[in-house]
């Protein structure tokens, strides 16, 4: 018996021996893989006109996101295209830094570097792209916290990936933290699919976009969502209920106003500007100025008037 007993402990013991040999094999492993890598990105800086130390700064970071999980192919194209539209090295570092974070909150980082690649395919300058992307980490977090609330209280939400993006693009369409909390808490309720969800909160995110367009504030607009949400636990009620609304305001404000409603600064929900000078960023962000550079005004000409046409002159009285 005791011999039995004494061998179990013997395999126990070599099992675990060979489970933390296999671990550190994998490690160290891991580890040469990523060194590796890093030589390949140091070779392509060392080609750039970042300084020594410039260069050792974006490896460093570099290092710190292949570690993390990022891709290499992903983080190799952002040091390419920073090159070639001769970024900074500390612009560079803060793309890294954002991403960087994201990851680290568990969060997916995809749609930030999706963010990025469009932005360089669309010539964005870094202060957008920036911008851009630290709104969109941002609202992944705001929309993370949603979610981990509707599950704090016992609802079981489907999507997780999916339903995070959804409410982050709310989020950057200005409808309120509060209103996409409702949304999901009561739609996970009704038994709701994703699709209807998501459908429902594009609805809110036009709404929202057409309260901003017409002159509203973001205190105004979470006031009235929240209105719509108190009066009603019918979804599509609530939206209705918010048309209304927000006809109502937008017909107080012309009369107020003179007629003159805000025009609109926004974009396409998820889009960048197509040039770096004088286009709008993706809604709900504004473009980060960069340091020591003041705004620069973009005059347009206005069209001369158009002059009149000449009187015609009365015809002379037949003879």
């Amino acid at each position: 018996m005791i011999s039995k007993n004494k061998n179990k402990i013997i395999l126990s013991l070599v099992t675990s021996f060979v489970i933390l040999s296999l671990a550190i094999f994998t490690s160290v492993a891991e580890e040469d893989n990523i060194n590796e890598q890093v030589e390949e990105l140091k070779d392509i800086l060392s080609s750039s006109s970042y300084s020594a130390f410039q260069s050792r700064m974006i490896l460093n970071t570099a290092h710190d996101l292949l570690e993390s999980g990022i891709p290499f192919e992903d983080t190799k194209n952002i040091i390419e295209n920073s090159i070639e539209e001769s970024f900074d090295a500390y612009s560079v570092k803060k793309v890294f830094d954002v991403i960087l974070e994201t990851q680290q909150e568990g969060l997916s980082t995809e749609p930030l570097i999706n963010k990025i690649n469009e932005g360089f395919a669309k010539n964005a300058n870094k202060g957008v792209i920036i911008s851009v992307i630290s709104t969109k980490a941002e609202n992944l977090k705001k929309a993370n916290e949603i979610l981990n609330e509707a599950r704090q209280e016992g609802l079981k939400v489907n999507g997780g990936e999916e339903m995070l993006e959804i409410l982050a693009d709310s989020l950057e369409n200005d409808v309120p933290q509060e209103s996409l909390s409702w949304l999901l808490k009561t739609g996970t309720t009704e038994g709701k699919s994703i699709e209807e969800i998501s459908e429902i909160s594009e609805e809110l995110s036009y709404l929202s976009l057409l309260a901003y367009d017409s002159g509203l504030s973001p205190e105004e607009i979470s006031l009235l969502f929240q209105k719509a949400t108190e009066n009603s636990s019918n979804i599509e009620e609530i939206c209705e209920n918010i048309q209304n609304n927000l006809e109502t305001e937008i017909g107080t404000a012309k009369i107020e106003e003179g007629g003159t409603a805000k025009p609109s600064t926004t974009t396409d929900s998820g889009t960048l500007p197509t040039s770096s000078t004088g286009s709008p960023a993706e809604v709900g962000e504004t473009p980060t100025q960069e340091a020591g550079e003041a705004p620069t005004e973009t005059t347009g000409s206005a069209p001369e008037p158009s002059t009149p046409p000449a009187e015609e002159a009365p015809s002379p009285p037949e003879n």
